[in-house]
């Protein structure tokens, strides 16, 4: 809860108030535990903590029991158990104003990108492309940018790689080679993609980043995306949330520390983020990560494992609430031993020993002071929230989404004229080009028609008659000899063997000259 005099005031401790302090909240954080041990409870106290003080919020809600935030809770057992310790003796009990979204587009607002704000970068990293695949997507960015081309969805950027396949040699020289199996490969992922509903992701209208600092009343509005779905595809979570981030860092002001920060920005299922990621995209996330904090937002992870984090984004993160590990494997011992060393030692209690011990509630708590140092970790026990606890009813969250003020600017998609419409009328054009010079071609393969029917006779005439001479010869020949024949005696047996050698030398000469005489009428 947040007031004047405690601040922003998360958890109780044996020396009192445990806050954020507001002017630290953009220096980042982290909450974890195992599973079970409170995690959700605390992201809901310190989301509405936020909004009371008119801090805007964004967090994944990744079971559907944060949207109970947007109701008034109810005193329970517990809250009546604890309400006392927490010098809360009259808790008043509310909701905090929301916003649903949900990038499928079926428990919230939808929250749409175009593929050109999305990036090369990004989206080699989400279809899963080698090195060679995501050089080739990189030229087709490029060729897009040269022919002003807008590539806004999946099938914009469907007919950008068909078109770069066809004109392959004439890019390759400039760029690079362009094989059509590489454009295949690129062209099967992005049907995964598609399967895995990602079209409804790619298009227009695309999301404006400053819907996520609206306030109402005074109070932030928390944004609350809807990824019990989303979840199930982890790259198109984390390179969501990732697109996300990065929006807010080339989008937003330079404003340095202020009295609180302009957004707060929780990433549930952090370890996604980092999980199957190249050493360029995790500088980069990192980079990202220690600059957007001079734009006044501050980025809380929660994972179940502070080593889920690479240590040079865990070094940044200053405002910790770790809940309890369990120490069952060597693994789990190790997770259990970095847990407490990121913490600045208590000399009460051993902090190793105290993170295996902590009840559904507890947490090791440390913030920040107003020098940006860490406070000696206590441990304490984290305030109920003041809205429901778990998830409201379906027709709640549509009760909601019906007084929105932003339904009408993302409920309906908007397909406007693009790479895709554009390629294919180019492609249109070119069978009416080709009708147009088709008599001309038809004449010219008329004429060669005839020219081959002509040679044709010619050569069919030629044969013709060289065999009617040739045969005319042989006729002769062959009367010739019968007419000798007839006063001749027979030949002794080596008579008869000239007489057929003479046979083959008058057929190889006949050849001949069936040859010659075919050639000889040929070429006249």
């Amino acid at each position: 809860m947040y007031d004047n005099e405690r601040g922003l005031y998360i958890a109780h401790c044996t020396e009192g108030n445990l806050a954020i302090n507001g002017k630290m909240a953009n220096r980042h954080g982290l909450i974890a535990g195992a599973t079970g041990t409170g995690k959700t409870v605390t992201l809901q106290v310190m989301a509405e903590t936020f909004c009371q003080a008119g801090v805007p919020c964004f967090m994944a809600d990744m079971k559907g029991d944060l949207s109970g935030i947007s109701k008034a809770g109810a005193m329970s057992g517990f809250i009546e158990k604890r309400k006392g310790e927490f010098g809360i003796e009259d808790p008043q009990f509310q909701g905090c104003p929301v916003r649903f979204y949900d990038v499928f587009g079926e428990q919230g607002h939808p929250i749409r990108a175009t593929i050109s704000q999305m990036g090369p970068q990004l989206l080699s990293r989400l279809l899963g492309l080698n090195d060679t695949q995501d050089g080739v997507l990189n030229i087709v960015f490029k060729i897009a940018d040269e022919k002003g081309l807008l590539i806004l969805d999946l099938k914009d950027l469907r007919s950008m790689l068909d078109f770069v396949s066809k004109h392959a040699k004439e890019y390759t020289t400039k760029y690079g080679n362009i094989s059509s199996a590489t454009v295949g490969a690129i062209q099967r992922a992005l049907l995964q993609l598609e399967n895995q509903g990602a079209n409804q992701f790619f298009g227009e209208p695309s999301f404006d980043i400053h819907d996520l600092l609206a306030t109402e009343g005074g109070k932030g509005v928390m944004s609350v995306l809807a990824a019990d779905k989303l979840m199930m595809q982890p790259k198109l979570y984390s390179t969501f949330l990732l697109w996300l981030i990065s929006e807010l860092y080339s989008t937003l002001p330079e404003v340095g520390d202020q009295d609180l920060p302009k957004l707060v920005f929780f990433f549930d299922e952090a370890h996604m983020l980092f999980e199957d990621t190249s050493k360029a995209l995790t500088d980069k996330i990192e980079q990202v990560i220690r600059l957007i904090r001079s734009k006044g937002v501050g980025i809380y992870f929660i994972s179940q494992l502070p080593t889920d984090i690479p240590d040079n984004i865990l070094g940044q993160l200053g405002n910790r609430v770790q809940h309890a590990l369990r120490a069952y494997t060597p693994r789990d011992q190790k997770a259990v031993k970095v847990a407490a060393e990121t913490f600045r030692a208590n000399p009460s209690f051993k902090t190793e020993e105290a993170i295996t011990t902590l009840e559904t509630g507890e947490a090791l708590v440390s913030f920040l002071d107003e020098k940006g140092a860490p406070h000696i970790v206590q441990k304490a026990k984290v305030l109920f929230p003041l809205s429901q606890i778990g998830a409201i009813s379906e027709a709640e969250r549509r009760d909601v989404m019906n007084r929105s003020a932003i339904g009408h600017k993302y409920d309906q998609m908007i397909d406007r004229e693009s790479a895709y419409e554009i390629l294919m009328a180019e492609e249109e054009s070119l069978p009416a080009e080709s009708d147009e010079s088709k008599p001309a071609k038809n004449e010219k393969e008329g004429k060669g028609d005839k020219k081959k029917q002509g040679l044709l006779s010619k050569v069919l005439k030629a044969i013709l008659t060289a065999v009617t001479a040739t045969l005319g010869t042989i006729v002769g020949s062959a009367a010739s000899d019968a007419i000798s024949g007839k006063k001749t005696k027979k030949k002794t047996s080596a008579g008869q063997r000239i007489v057929k050698n003479s046979t083959s030398a008058a057929t190889r000469t006949i050849t001949r000259e069936l040859t010659r005489d075919i050639l000889g009428n040929l070429i006249k």
